[in-house]
């Protein structure tokens, strides 16, 4: 497939409603970057794969297209083949055209190629801290790019320039960070420095590939915010590869949808919102979890994507897709992109008229089954009720008291304490069975200690962590091996957290060996242990490394209930996931809970995550709980700065009316944990903060429902006329 009717058709249409103002006109000028019919192929042990199969698109300057896709779909590979960047020995062929204006990137010479690399086109790459030299200063580094591409700039000059674009990208005192190493940054500051060494040369085309994966919210809005700034300034064209469709809702302006190498559907951001033509759009839309709203159950895209080396003859999405259900003309005929009656947008679907209905209809055989009626399930209207009047509350699985955990950092030669790392700094929380317990907040506010205190596998300072009425600090090895056997943990990297050199169903099994149940009985726990994930059986003597990313999250989580825990500790398993693969494991998650009980500990940045899967919410900050309830209360009505600062972050996946929508990303950065700010310790970003903060600290106390640190919590508006629930719901205590 060229291609061609996709592009052809959104280049010559008009800009839509919800466009970016000072976009200009896509058909008064030529694009700044075209890619036509470029195809991808790599030699591996499976024969020749083709990741980039006739993919062809358009962007103008002053404009922001997004090409989103799952893993594999061939979104970072396009771009990096037409940059000349893939250097892998098993690069079998690059042909088609990448066209600069009037230049085709495939056919420079190396020389002329690294000339326009840097200064008509920049990249700003995921792994911002990889991306940085780690042993030259950050300011050199930008320097460098400046003066390799005018040698007529002095390094007084180009030091100048570099201030400047520090400034502007929002790094704090750029003059002495000029002087300082890629480690001595935050991950959202690396992210900074990497924009400003993009747009140091003013290119033409900016492409930005996953740069908010991974980053907190407050940090993704400012990135976000700063890809804005890059393009008023410089005039470029950006191309956003991404995953995150709320990224692309709140940002893009044109869309191209990819999958098994190729584009299915392109068009205007507001049109593939609302009315997706393709499909595979309108099932990445329904699988994502909303910060706005939760529903019971997500719309998980069945099945894999399609293996690059085996693609079917008809159209690639047909094995998974509900519109297609056995028609010939799917499976046999390679679909051609079919223009939209507006003339903005194009489907390469032989069936683009269905595929809206997908967006308010379940696909077959996804079918939730209403709340409460799975084995172990309690009536919605009961999930939250308090117990009857003279009954004892119910006993929690996991019960923390003032926990604390402190690092010594040590200097001198005799390396003594000279000061210390306040990671937990007073937590109490409780957890009863059945019930998840969602814990938020940045990267550096001590939510992976809190879970790994849990488990022993960082030693409590202080305090106290009762797991079904066990003591952890106070037990003994074998005691902590049982109590171990009871709350188990599952990692924000599976395949990090697997044994790659055993089969995955031998890393299941191993809890079962170490207890010492036989081979026989242990090979069919296992068998039932994939089942109950979603995996097959037969696939238990397969390497980690021969499953995907999802599939071995999967494999993490069976290992988890080898030894049927009564307690699940979740750290950020979702984070790295594709959509569509974080709805099948987020609704695995919530069946087996209803089916055993379990009670959920899950850590996350992702606000909408937690609202999807949590009955209540903690919301941590610098090693303390700052606000507390349930998910209503918390999310409707936050009474605590950054909890509304957080919230005020995410983008919302939905275009329509972006424009007006009031979005207030949290400035600054968490401060040291091992020298708190006195009193609040919030009170250094916090825009309501008054004497009395820096003075008092403020204690957690109950406000409207649910637990708030704050000395202004009560002032604080209503942003939600319904009352919070109330229960017997996870508890967090002062």
């Amino acid at each position: 497939m060229s291609g061609g009717a996709l592009d052809g058709v959104v280049r010559d249409g008009t800009a839509h409603s919800g466009a970016t103002p000072g976009v200009p006109d896509r058909g008064a000028g030529q694009p700044v970057l075209s890619l036509r019919d470029l195809v991808v192929e790599f030699t591996t042990s499976a024969g020749v794969v083709r990741a980039v199969d006739g993919m062809s698109y358009d962007v103008f300057g002053g404009e922001t297209l997004s090409v989103v896709g799952e893993t594999g779909s061939g979104k970072s590979v396009s771009v990096l083949a037409a940059l000349g960047l893939l250097r892998t020995p098993n690069l079998r062929r690059v042909s088609g055209k990448a066209m600069l204006g009037d230049v085709d990137l495939l056919t420079l010479h190396e020389p002329d190629l690294r000339r326009r690399l840097g200064r008509d086109v920049a990249m700003i790459f995921q792994d911002a801290i990889s991306a940085l030299n780690p042993v030259q200063r950050v300011g050199h580094q930008i320097a460098e790019a400046l003066r390799v591409h005018d040698r007529t700039l002095s390094a007084a000059a180009a030091r100048t320039r570099v201030v400047e674009l520090l400034d502007m990208v929002g790094v704090p005192h750029p003059g002495t960070r000029y002087d300082q190493y890629p480690h001595q940054f935050s991950g959202g500051m690396c992210q900074r420095v990497m924009i400003a060494m993009a747009i140091a040369n003013r290119p033409k085309v900016l492409i930005a590939d996953e740069p908010t994966t991974a980053l907190d919210v407050s940090v993704q809005a400012q990135i976000l915010d700063l890809l804005r700034v890059a393009r008023q300034e410089t005039g470029a064209g950006v191309v956003l590869i991404t995953h995150d469709l709320g990224v692309v809702a709140e940002t893009a302006d044109r869309v191209s949808v990819t999958y098994g190498g190729r584009i299915v559907e392109a068009g205007d951001v507001t049109q593939i919102f609302t009315r997706p033509r393709h499909p595979y759009t309108a099932a990445l839309l329904g699988a994502l979890p909303r910060l706005d709203t939760a529903s019971d159950r997500l719309l998980p895209i069945p099945g894999q994507p399609p293996d690059p080396s085996e693609l079917p003859p008809g159209c690639a999405f047909a094995p998974r897709c509900p519109i297609s259900r056995g028609r010939a003309v799917c499976t046999e005929l390679r679909p051609e992109p079919v223009p939209d009656g507006s003339g903005t947008g194009a489907s390469a679907c032989h069936f683009p008229d269905e595929a809206a209905s997908l967006l308010t209809a379940r696909p077959d055989g996804e079918q939730a089954e209403p709340a409460g009626t799975q084995e172990g399930a309690s009536e919605p209207e009961d999930a939250g009720a308090p117990d009857a009047p003279g009954e004892p509350p119910a006993a929690p699985v996991l019960d923390i008291r003032e926990a604390m955990a402190r690092f010594p950092v040590r200097s001198g030669l005799l390396a003594r304490p000279s000061a210390w790392v306040h990671a937990v700094d007073g937590v109490s929380l409780r957890v009863p069975a059945g019930r998840t317990l969602g814990l938020v907040g940045e990267s550096g506010c001590g939510k992976t200690t809190l879970a790994r205190l849990v488990l022993r596998l960082v030693e409590p300072t202080g305090g106290q962590i009762m797991v079904d009425g066990d003591d952890v600090g106070k037990a003994g090895r074998s005691q902590l091996r049982r109590i171990r056997r009871r709350a188990q943990m599952v990692f924000q990297d599976p395949y990090a957290s697997l044994n790659p050199r055993l089969s995955v169903g031998d890393n299941v099994a191993e809890p079962l060996r170490l207890q010492g149940v036989p081979h026989g009985r242990r090979r069919r726990q296992v068998a039932d242990l994939f089942t109950r994930v979603g995996l097959r059986p037969e696939h238990a003597d397969r390497l980690p490394a021969q499953f995907s990313g999802g599939q071995r999250q999967r494999v993490a989580i069976a290992r988890a209930l080898a030894s049927r825990p009564g307690l699940l500790i979740l750290d950020e398993p979702v984070s790295a996931l594709d959509v569509s693969v974080q709805a099948q494991v987020l609704n695995l998650l919530a069946d087996l809970q209803r089916a055993s009980a379990m009670a959920y500990l899950f850590v996350s940045h992702d606000l909408a995550v937690i609202r999807q899967v949590a009955d209540e919410v903690a919301v941590m900050y610098l090693g303390r709980i700052v606000e507390s309830g349930s998910v209503r209360r918390v999310y409707d009505d936050p009474r605590h700065p950054y909890t509304r600062a957080l919230l005020a972050s995410v983008p919302v996946p939905d275009p329509v009316g972006r424009a007006g929508r009031r979005r207030v990303p949290l400035g600054g950065d968490v401060p040291s944990p091992v020298d708190p700010p006195s009193g609040c310790r919030f009170r250094t970003r916090c825009p309501i903060a008054a004497a009395v903060c820096a003075e008092q600290e403020p204690p957690l106390r109950l406000i409207a429902g649910g637990h708030t640190a704050c000395h202004f919590a009560e002032e604080t508006p209503d942003l939600a006329s319904a009352e919070p629930a109330a229960g017997q719901g996870p508890e967090v205590r002062g």
